[in-house]
């Protein structure tokens, strides 16, 4: 008995050892591009599967020859791990939902808190546990499971501190605070009731519009493949690598399960042809899946290239991997979201609509010539654009001292217009890119550009170090953004008239869809995708946006608190427009905060 119990522990270590080996390959894949190793992650699943099938038919021998429960716990949370990163790969529901079971399982199973070791190293890789499963939770909008790990993450911290005095956890109370601010600036911590950040058929198609954008057939039809999302500003709400703004741009572009048709894929076919089984694994844990975790109806995620603080280098290098593996007839989401030169980044960033107008006009002194440039056609040298012209302004991407090595300028970008772009810029330089428009190579790029500062009632809500960028935030979360902006506080006894605002809001979109269906002036760059429910949200929300700040901000500062597209969307829906004035007055009236706007002839 002795020997047979030697040769389950020889080969369970055997097999550890070989799927450590495996998987130390793949973790460091890049999380973009199309075809990165997959057959290595085939590999490394099968492995740790073979591992976990042992470890459950040998517990009995295992345990007896000294198998520890943090142990299990640790395959179970490499197999978690696994998953999370086939997920920031594809973008792909399931492999969330999977991810999210095995750390749940790990949690509820008590595989590292039950051992009670005074291990130094246990304890680290029960501090890696609880951050992971923060990061899966968040990005699931499992709130409650994020409340409940916070705090055994703050007790653990706590009790490492008491019993290893001699070993330093400070990244781990910086841990902490990080998780801790992202829930504050997090409105879903706040409010529940709120409708989800990603799409949802059931809130966002809306029944009024549905035939026409079902019948809407431009010349030329895009799909939406691939996104690259970049948040680069100082000492902005992160947890992890994942900023705010990357977070909320994540789910805005993702489905949302209409939580009633869970069925568990045992297969899938790749691309490749081969048939890869990738949901063994929760089975063998022996977990039943949430029946509203994932939707098997429908369609895929948009593959999401999410980069943290990338060098400008790095962010050319994905941007062009991405390019040059795009299917025929599709386009690129590219969200930028960063500050612009330093001489923007000093300067005053929010107004108070309450505020001094003189004060005002002094603050924006330093700005005038900027803002000259920038409404003002781009000057042209016998007609052509001038090397300054793309190389002026730029998006600053790094620490202070690294000189033209961080600076993103426009004409970075240009290269990569030879495939459709749709492109978000929200920073302070936003408009710098207007020299895009009509400098294409090939393909005209859509563009929607921020405004140079943002508009609050109450200035103190402008800071992106706590909030997050109000353009984004509009794109994302219309309605919150909204009461952000105006002050209006949100809360969870306030559900119905969070309702009746977001019906309102539900009417007027509807209502744009037609127009934009219907507009004869639309211009093939918004044609060609408008088809697509997720960047048709995106330009239904900036009409919103626009409408919102113009007339929100003191008339004669509009070019610095108005977003801006290119090409045009058809006068029928500017800010000026009768249909979207009075939607922009009747939600303001009904959240008793329309003394703050002016309106034209509502």
């Amino acid at each position: 008995m002795a020997e047979e119990g030697d040769v389950v522990s020889k080969t369970f270590r055997a097999l550890v050892e070989s799927a450590d080996r495996k998987f130390a390959r793949v973790r460091d894949f890049p999380s973009y591009g199309r075809a990165q190793g997959q057959h290595y992650f085939q590999k490394v699943f099968k492995a740790y599967m073979r591992l976990w099938k042992y470890q459950q038919e040998h517990r009995t021998e295992l345990v007896k020859a000294g198998l520890n429960r943090w142990e299990i716990g640790e395959i179970a949370g490499r197999i978690g791990q696994l998953y999370f990163g086939q997920y920031t790969r594809t973008s792909e529901a399931r492999f969330l939902v999977e991810a999210y079971v095995f750390y749940e399982a790990i949690l509820k199973r008590r595989y590292f808190e039950g051992c009670k070791v005074k291990d130094l190293g246990v304890r680290f890789k029960e501090l890696r546990f609880y951050a992971r499963f923060l990061l899966v939770s968040l990005i699931l909008n499992r709130t409650q499971a994020v409340k409940v790990v916070v705090e055994k993450l703050k007790a653990l911290v706590d009790d490492c501190n008491a019993n290893f005095r001699e070993t330093n956890f400070k990244e781990w109370k910086l841990v902490v605070q990080e998780i801790v601010r992202f829930m504050n600036a997090d409105t879903t911590f706040a409010i529940a009731s709120a409708r989800p950040f990603r799409y949802s058929a059931i809130f966002d198609c809306h029944p009024n519009s549905v035939q026409y954008v079902a019948r809407f057939h431009a010349k030329k039809v895009l799909k939406f493949r691939d996104a690259i999302l970049m948040s680069y500003h100082r000492n902005e709400v992160k947890f992890a690598e994942l900023t705010l703004d990357a977070y909320r741009m994540l789910q805005c572009l993702e489905w949302e399960s209409s939580g009633s048709f869970y069925q568990k894929h045992q297969a899938e076919t790749k691309e490749n042809g081969v048939v890869v089984d990738y949901s063994g694994t929760s089975g063998l844990i022996d977990m039943k899946l949430v029946a509203d975790m994932t939707d098997p109806t429908l369609p895929p995620n948009p593959r999401k290239a999410i980069l943290y603080r990338p060098s400008v280098t790095h962010l050319i290098a994905v941007m062009a991997t991405i390019c040059e593996e795009l299917p025929p007839e599709s386009v690129i989401l590219v969200y930028l979201s960063a500050s612009g030169k330093p001489s923007h980044i000093n300067a005053s960033p929010v107004e108070s609509s309450g505020g001094s107008k003189r004060t005002t006009k002094n603050k924006l002194t330093s700005h005038n010539s900027l803002e000259q440039n920038f409404s003002s056609p781009e000057p042209h040298i016998n007609g052509k654009k001038g090397f300054s012209d793309y190389n002026d302004d730029y998006l600053w991407l790094g620490s202070k001292g690294n000189g033209g090595s961080s600076n993103l300028y426009p004409g970075d970008i240009i290269p990569f217009t030879r495939r459709p772009l749709f492109l978000v810029i929200d920073s302070d330089s936003s408009h710098a890119f207007k020299v895009l428009h009509g400098a294409e190579r090939g393909e005209k790029a859509a563009l929607l550009l921020s405004p140079f500062r943002p508009m609050f009632k109450d200035p103190f809500s402008a800071d992106i170090t706590q909030n997050g960028s109000q353009f984004t935030f509009f794109l994302t979360a219309p309605l919150q953004a909204f009461c952000q902006m105006t002050g209006f506080a949100l809360s969870d006894s306030d559900i119905e008239v969070l309702k009746n605002a977001e019906n309102i809001l539900s009417t007027a979109f509807s209502k744009w869809e037609v127009i934009l269906c219907k507009s004869l002036s639309l211009d093939l760059v918004w044609a060609q995708v408008l088809s697509d429910p997720f960047l048709r949200r995106l330009i239904i929300r900036f009409i919103f946006c626009r409408a919102v700040l113009s007339a929100f901000c003191p008339p004669e500062e509009s070019e610095q608190y108005v977003p801006v597209c290119l090409p045009q969307l058809p006068n029928s829906l500017s800010p000026k427009a009768e249909v979207v004035q009075s939607s922009v007055s009747q939600l303001a009236n009904h959240l008793n905060v329309a003394d703050g706007f002016h309106f034209d002839n509502t």
